[in-house]
């Protein structure tokens, strides 16, 4: 066991892998050479060589198209694209080709590809290195996507989509990236949080893909969360003194229902939160599956807490984030909601 930051937990994720077989390749830009922009690939092209991690130039659908045919030829591409707010050139080639590759060839072909991307705030980066676009992957039938939240989860749910056949999304909490995290955005934090899992495994090991945890238990109302919006609600729970369940989903497809399930009908409440935007988020399918499966159950109508529906803030970003406070008035109402 070492202690690690989710980044190094990122990095020892792909070194064991490309270790273990082969057909792993890093690459993306700036990725080889100097180690990626937030360093999770530092060292991997000294230790593995070129040819196994690589720079390429700035264009995010020559990144993902060129993945994709290796991963139709056998191998087993681990690709960057710096920002997720970077994607959207190359949403073309993860939709109509990673995604459909298996279907529209009869098994034939598969992708087993990983597109990483730091997503979220928290490192004032402005409208075009903040955007949390989760449910734009979600949307599409033959991805999977996965959001962790601590080093531990990070590296052994990166494994485990290096070893997927199919096509993996894996969004990077970048507010996570560098260490402790307590959930309050606008005060520094000095050590780890209770909460979080930096103990992380040197070697090999995974956590399989569509397994939600609990991370706190409660009986009085649920929350549903990934990713940054774990801590926070873990951090609000505290401060409110609410007898709060908070549900860490991990993958968002697989989808743990029945996790989601259980925790609703036993607590009768539902909050939903997640840091992007309210309109269309991921969070509204979240709480018409709980209307859905959990409906004799709810003493309250599920709530959602998110971003705003806006362009990402840069001078407001703490206002933007739905940080303890938003969500502890949230907890409130809906417990006296009937």
């Amino acid at each position: 066991m070492a202690r690690m930051t989710m980044i190094e937990a990122i990095r020892s994720a792909m070194d064991v892998s490309m270790g273990r077989d082969d057909d792993v390749v890093v690459f993306g830009e700036d990725v080889g050479f100097f180690g990626g922009v937030f360093r999770c690939t530092h060292g991997l092209q000294q230790k593995y060589g070129v040819s196994r991690c690589f720079d390429a130039p700035i264009s995010e659908a020559g990144i993902v198209g060129t993945a994709i045919g290796m991963a139709a030829y056998g191998l087993k591409p681990c690709v960057e694209i710096q920002f997720a707010d970077y994607m959207y050139p190359a949403y073309d080639q993860i939709v109509s080709e990673a995604a459909r590759l298996r279907y529209r060839s009869a098994g034939d072909f598969t992708c087993p590809l990983v597109i990483r991307m730091p997503t979220g705030g928290g490192i004032f980066g402005g409208q075009t290195h903040s955007q949390s676009p989760e449910a734009l992957f979600t949307h599409v039938s033959g991805l999977k996507t996965i959001v962790p939240s601590n080093p531990y989860d990070a590296k052994g749910l990166l494994i485990a989509a290096i070893e997927d056949p199919d096509p993996v999304i894996f969004l990077e909490p970048k507010r996570l990236y560098n260490g402790p995290f307590d959930g309050h955005y606008d005060r520094p934090v000095t050590a780890w949080s209770k909460h979080e899992l930096s103990e992380v495994p040197e070697g090999h090991y995974t956590v399989p893909l569509g397994k939600a945890v609990t991370r706190r238990e409660g009986s009085a109302v649920t929350i549903l969360a990934y990713g940054t919006m774990v801590h926070v609600a873990l951090a609000a729970a505290e401060d409110t003194g609410i007898d709060a369940e908070v549900i860490d989903l991990r993958t968002l497809v697989p989808l743990d229902l029945d996790a989601i399930i259980a925790s609703v009908q036993k607590t009768g409440r539902c909050i939903v939160l997640h840091e992007a935007t309210l309109t269309s988020g991921f969070g509204g399918e979240l709480a018409a599956l709980v209307q859905e499966h959990c409906f004799y159950h709810l003493e309250a109508p599920v709530m959602r807490v998110t971003g705003w529906d806006t362009p990402y803030p840069h001078a407001q970003e703490w206002d933007y984030f739905p940080g303890p406070a938003r969500l502890g008035q949230a907890l409130r109402d809906i417990m006296e909601a009937r």
